[in-house]
């Protein structure tokens, strides 16, 4: 019974000790998050009815120790439904108070473009298409950093009906 109490108790001492270890760790690496923003997109030769794209991110660091990353993850929505996503073992350093282009290979599946080419028409009334753009850098000793951006892309209004 007494080494069934010890035991316990070590148990709990090494969980709290573990949670502040933690959480010390955290407030070492705590910074800002980076700033990842899409600076291009380029057509790629796709499979059967897929689409491939070039995604170009420009990530910049606001902080004052260099990132280094070893590969890189994004998904990207369109009006709030999955559209793409693409993966890249690229690896590189994003300098402190720097920045860097990535680039990374995009797959729209061919039912997602479908999906998207009705959306797309039933968003051409209001002339807004809002994206969300996540991904995640690996690398480090905290696994990587994520980010994410999102906002509205602006579809041309003009006369639709070609006249």
């Amino acid at each position: 019974m007494a080494i069934q109490r010890i035991w316990r108790s070590l148990r709990v001492l090494f969980f709290v000790v573990a949670m502040l270890s933690v959480a010390g760790c955290a407030g070492m690496f705590g910074h800002d998050p980076l700033r990842v923003n899409v600076a291009g997109i380029e057509p790629l030769a796709g499979q059967g009815m897929e689409m491939r794209f070039s995604l170009k991110l420009r990530v910049q660091n606001p902080n004052d120790t260099p990132i280094d990353y070893n590969g890189v993850s994004v998904e990207l929505d369109l009006n709030g439904k999955p559209f793409a996503s693409g993966v890249s073992d690229e690896a590189g350093t994003v300098p402190r108070f720097g920045e860097t282009v990535i680039s990374v290979p995009l797959t729209v599946p061919a039912f997602a473009a479908v999906r998207q080419a009705f959306a797309f028409a039933d968003s051409a009334q209001t002339g807004n298409l809002p994206y969300v753009l996540r991904g995640r850098l690996a690398g480090g000793i905290t696994g990587g950093t994520r980010f994410i951006d999102q906002g509205t892309l602006s579809l041309p209004m003009g006369n639709m009906s070609g006249l």
